[in-house]
């Protein structure tokens, strides 16, 4: 390991991981990316704008697997009539993750790890010591923990006991599945399958998209369960057709042939997110979490993914400041320790208070598209407005202002390191 450098561990190589192991290569900080081994993805315009900050190659692999749309908006419906719209862009996660995992150099990604443990190393030039499930070790002058909602940097950081530590069931799930274009096409007529639909109804909602360049219409059909989630070592199972259809039963006739055409069994997904019990911080000296590992958020908005590359944007930033900060002080591994840990505290203060929110309000509009809140029920234009003032605040989110602010706060926290 050169010690001269920063070098990055990342843990998991989804969405967040990819674009921060290429937005620290393309700013000359070294990262390693850890991974222990679908379906669609949507990204709203405050996340392509991140993209490009972050590295504009990601923004440029995103637009090459995007499907067009006939509009640039989501239509929402209720469980019979149109009633609004918000904008909206996806593409099948599998087909983005391939685009942006060719823009790594070889050797960046380690497949088959799973992390066990984290602790400083011997070395104290040398930052953390990681061990792995396989009982091999590496070390890095600083830890980012991408790898998701079951996080094992997130145990980690709080202990696993803790309940923080770990994601909740919001006593949803969705039903998920791919329906070749060709037949709901014929089923739906071509107005109901070119673009983006979410169909709200009391105590459940679903939302259909074309991907795969228009190949295959993608249904994520969401229901209330009032119920545990049944299963303690997975968050996903199978359910039988005629259970999510009773859900919908109440809904209009295009609804119901959307669920009569997938397959039985339904792939079934438990809704977790961090809203019960936040993390009061994403980073503890060098080790910090990001993306769903730090803010797991139900999908009703289709914006946990961008918020991720909102946070990558942040961590690029902070840590190419203090890597020019390293080589114009050559400052000892206690300086630069130090500089790392104010680096993720600036990371933190920028983020936290954002990515807690889009927890918070993915889990109320998810009760609005089901009829679920007293006051506004299925008053459609109450709804609408709700829905627009809270989409807004997601898509209209000034990156550039996030970007100054980084620099900053970073600038302060590093004039307080100095005094001290």
């Amino acid at each position: 390991m050169d010690t001269n450098k920063f070098e990055i561990a990342i843990i998991g190589a989804g969405i967040t991981g990819i674009t921060l192991a290429l937005g620290l290569l393309s700013r000359g900080i070294p990262p390693r990316d850890f991974h222990e081994i679908g379906a669609g993805i949507g990204f709203t315009p405050n996340a392509e704008w991140a993209m490009k900050v972050v590295d504009p190659r990601i923004h440029a692999a995103f637009k090459r697997v995007a499907t067009p749309n006939a509009s640039d908006w989501f239509q929402w419906v209720d469980a019979f009539n149109e009633t609004g719209e918000r904008g909206f862009e996806g593409c099948h996660r599998a087909q983005l993750l391939g685009e942006l995992a060719r823009l790594l150099p070889e050797g960046i990604v380690t497949f088959y790890k799973a992390l066990d443990t984290l602790e400083p190393a011997a070395d104290n030039r040398l930052g953390q010591l990681l061990r792995f499930q396989d009982g091999t070790t590496v070390t890095a002058h600083a830890v980012i923990g991408c790898d998701g909602i079951r996080s094992r940097v997130r145990q980690i950081l709080f202990g696993e006991d803790h309940p923080a530590a770990s994601a909740h069931y919001s006593h949803k799930y969705a039903a998920r599945g791919l329906i070749p274009m060709d037949r709901a096409r014929e089923a739906l007529g071509d107005a109901k399958v070119a673009t983006r639909f979410m169909h709200l109804g009391p105590d459940a909602h679903a939302l259909t998209f074309p991907i795969a360049h228009g190949s295959l219409l993608n249904v994520v059909a969401f229901v209330t369960d009032p119920n545990p989630w049944p299963y303690a070592d997975r968050w996903t199972a199978q359910r039988n057709e005629t259970d999510v259809a009773a859900a919908f039963s109440r809904f209009g006739p295009t609804m119901r042939t959307i669920i009569d055409l997938l397959p039985d069994p339904i792939d079934q997904w438990a809704v977790f997110d961090t809203y019960d019990h936040p993390p009061n911080t994403y980073s503890r000296g060098p080790v910090c979490i990001a993306g769903d590992a730090a803010h797991a958020a139900a999908p009703h908005h289709g914006a946990g993914a961008g918020c991720a590359v909102e946070d990558v944007a942040v961590l690029c930033a902070v840590l190419d400041l203090a890597a020019k900060r390293v080589d114009a002080t050559k400052c000892d591994p206690k300086g630069k320790a130090a500089l790392i840990t104010t680096a993720f505290e600036t990371y933190d203060a920028v983020r936290r208070e954002r990515a807690q929110w889009l927890v918070e309000t993915s889990r109320i509009i998810g009760n609005f598209y089901e009829w679920q809140d007293n006051e506004v029920g299925p008053d459609a234009s109450i709804c609408h407005d709700e829905v627009y003032w809270r989409s807004h605040r997601i898509w209209d989110y000034d990156i550039d202002t996030m970007m100054r602010e980084t620099a900053k706060v970073f600038e302060v926290r590093v004039a307080e390191l100095t005094k001290n």
